[in-house]
């Protein structure tokens, strides 16, 4: 674990590149606190400290530069392996971990509010280190890679995904037979889809919202616009702080689990005649369209916590508008032919990670444990995977689990060897 009262402040040369290397001391103070809250990622750090498990390993990472993933590529680094770093999203960079990162010898390259030209030239200067193994947020860093570097895929080994928009688009190659190499669904683990996404998303996202806009969420109609595990944690969240929790969705057996959990369940066009706020999570495409936003009452919040800011039609709003105005940071104001005013939250962006700190360390905890160690599982086994999306090893999330259980002083029963065969047999009956 950081401890920024007793670890110098790292050499001042670095490679990067980052808003401003002079917040670097503030950087390393908010990783260490976070680290505080890592005590799973702390034990395979201090593990990989031991083991160096990826010595020399080149690892390019498209994530969103925060404190804990500097936790992560901190934990990463002990093992061994030479990394650069980039965003997955335009919007997420904390600039002062940026600087920090490059100060302890990871090549960054973040700059929060970057604009499309810099995000991809950011990208390509991680590609330029020649990874082995791929990290991705989202999928960008693979299909730029398949894109327009193949000369590359010759020495890379794996990959790791970490969302799940990205899992999709790798399922999807796979599915048309061009997935590039063996990838780990790092956010398919029981221990991150179920508590990252579920409790970190629940809870970042009307952070976020309520950061941008100091709305009171209790008796507002919250629209959530899909009910995965992201979907859960926001209508769950936003329930217990008072809203009046609407789902919209297109698979059926969701839209029942969210009827059965309390939830009104209704079309799009029928929830954006009464909804106050709207939140995205369904990694799909113009899920809120023009057609929803012409029937949106006066003063109507629209935002997206799902992978890209596509959800949302923002071309159609910028149509439909006669005027705009930025009231507050975070918000774009569009007015209407008729008056009627609609904000848009952070750009469409993650509002979790552009207006808010994205989710707290704890939660995160279990994910960049995953993370780590599937780093590990794929350097030690790609040999033997082929080219196809793979999820975490059992042995790796019940491991992952084990240790956040300890650090929080829970204990649980083990079966007895009784137990054991009972319930590998077939024999016993009534």
């Amino acid at each position: 674990m950081l401890d920024t009262a007793t670890t110098p402040a790292p050499a001042r040369s670095f490679a990067g590149d980052v808003k401003d290397i002079g917040l670097a001391e503030a950087g390393r103070a908010r990783i260490a606190w976070s680290a505080a809250y890592m005590p799973v990622l702390s034990q395979i750090r201090d593990r990989f400290e031991a083991e160096r498990p990826l010595h020399g390993v080149r690892l390019g990472a498209c994530l969103h530069v925060t404190t804990e993933t500097a936790n992560l590529v901190l934990a990463l680094q002990a093992a061994g392996a030479e990394i650069a770093l980039c965003a997955s999203n335009p919007l997420s960079t904390q600039d002062d971990v940026a600087a920090a990162l490059c100060e302890y010898g990871i090549a960054t390259y973040s700059i929060k509010g970057e604009d499309h030209a810099t995000y991809y030239s950011h990208i390509e200067s991680v590609i330029a280190t020649k990874p082995q193994i791929s990290m991705d947020d989202g999928c960008d860093l693979v299909t730029t890679i398949f894109t327009k570097h193949r000369d590359l895929l010759a020495e890379m080994i794996g990959g790791c995904e970490e969302t799940t928009t990205g899992v999709i688009r790798l399922r999807a190659m796979q599915r048309d037979g061009v997935l590039p190499y063996p990838v780990v669904a790092v956010n398919n683990a029981l221990t991150k889809h179920m508590f990252d996404n579920r409790y970190g998303t629940g809870q970042s996202t009307l952070d976020g919202i309520v950061r941008a806009t100091n709305v009171l969420l209790a008796g507002r109609t919250l629209v959530v616009v899909g009910y995965g595990w992201c979907g859960r944690g926001i209508a769950s969240r936003a329930a217990g702080m008072g809203a009046h929790v609407v789902v919209t969705e297109v698979d059926p057996r969701k839209a029942i689990e969210a009827v059965m959990d309390g939830y009104r369940v209704m079309p799009m066009t029928d929830a954006a005649k009464i909804g106050d706020i709207f939140v995205t999570v369904t990694g799909n495409y113009h899920v809120i369209a023009e057609e929803h936003f012409k029937l949106m009452k006066d003063g109507a919040i629209v935002c997206n916590s799902g992978h890209f800011n596509d959800e949302l039609d923002l071309d159609a709003i910028r149509r439909i508008a006669r005027g705009k105005a930025e009231p507050r940071q975070f918000i774009e104001q569009y007015e209407l032919h008729d008056g009627r005013k609609i904000c848009i939250l952070a750009d469409g962006r993650l509002v979790n990670l552009a207006a808010a700190e994205g989710h707290p360390a704890a939660v995160m905890d279990m994910s960049f444990a995953n993370q780590a160690l599937s780093t590990v599982y794929l350097f030690k086994n790609h040999r033997e995977l082929e080219k196809k999306v793979y999820d975490v090893p059992v042995e790796i999330d019940e491991e992952v689990a084990r240790l956040k259980l300890a650090s929080m002083g829970v204990e649980i029963d083990t079966m007895t060897p009784e137990q054991v065969k009972y319930s590998a047999s077939w024999s016993e009956g009534t």
